[in-house]
C-alpha cells in the first residue's frame, strides 16, 4: 500500500462521503437498523450519529483501512456501543444467527469482491434479519454508462477502488439475498455517472 492510499485517500474519500446528497440517502435507510448491527466499511463513521440508541444495542464496525478507522473512532456518538474489526467484509468470520442487521452504505462498490463478501455474510443474519443498503453503481442509461465506464479506469485508483459500473441489484440477487424493497434515482447536484443510487432492503433467501 502506498504514501497515496495510506494518507491521502482515506482524506479525500471521507470528504466525498460527507457531502448533502449522500447525507440525505444514509438518513433514509440508517435509522431502520435494530439490534446487533453489522456495518460493512463503517469508514470515517459517517453512519454513527444517525443509528437509534433506543433500537441498537451493538455496531460492529467492519473496516479494513487503518486511516479510517482513526477518523471512525473520533465520530462514535455518546450512547453508541462500537466494536471495530479491522479486516474485509471477505473474512469477517462472524458467529451465525449472531446479527439482527446488516448495513451497507457506499461500500460495495470497493470491495474486491462484493458478492463473495455478501454470500459469506448471509449465514451471520438471524432467519427475521435485514440487510439495509444504500449504494451508487451502473446507471440504467446507456449514454450514462458510456461515460461511467469511460472514466472508471481514472477514478478507482483516484477514489480508493471505487468501481462506477457495478449492477448493486442484480450483486445482492447473485450473492443470495432476497430483495423486499428498493428505489432508486440519479442524485440532484452529483455527476449522473457517479451518482446513480439505489437503496433499500433484503433478507437472506
Amino acid at each position: 500500500m502506498g504514501f497515496y492510499s495510506r494518507h491521502i485517500a482515506p482524506g479525500l474519500v471521507d470528504f466525498a462521503c460527507s457531502a448533502k446528497p449522500i447525507a440525505y440517502q444514509r438518513r433514509k435507510v440508517i435509522p431502520q437498523a435494530s439490534g446487533v448491527v453489522l456495518e460493512i466499511g463503517a469508514g470515517g463513521g459517517r453512519n454513527f450519529a444517525l443509528y437509534g440508541r433506543e433500537k441498537v444495542s451493538r455496531v460492529i464496525a467492519l473496516e479494513p483501512e487503518a486511516g479510517m478507522i482513526k477518523r471512525g473512532r473520533a465520530r462514535v456518538p455518546d450512547g453508541l456501543s462500537v466494536e471495530w474489526l479491522e479486516r474485509g467484509a471477505e473474512s469477517a468470520g462472524l458467529a451465525p444467527a449472531s446479527l439482527d442487521t446488516i448495513v451497507t452504505t457506499y461500500t460495495l462498490c470497493t470491495i474486491p469482491d462484493a458478492i463473495g463478501a455478501l454470500a459469506a455474510l448471509r449465514p451471520a443474519l438471524k432467519p427475521k434479519g435485514k440487510l439495509l443498503f444504500c449504494e451508487h453503481g451502473l446507471a440504467p442509461d446507456a449514454d450514462v454508462v458510456k461515460w461511467q465506464r469511460r472514466i472508471e479506469p481514472v477514478w478507482r485508483p483516484i477514489a480508493g477502488g471505487c468501481h462506477l459500473t457495478r449492477d448493486v441489484e442484480t450483486m445482492l440477487k447473485s450473492s443470495g439475498w432476497r430483495i423486499d424493497h428498493a428505489e432508486r434515482m440519479y442524485l440532484p447536484g452529483t455527476p449522473q455517472w457517479a451518482g446513480y443510487n439505489v437503496w433499500g432492503s433484503a433478507r437472506a433467501q
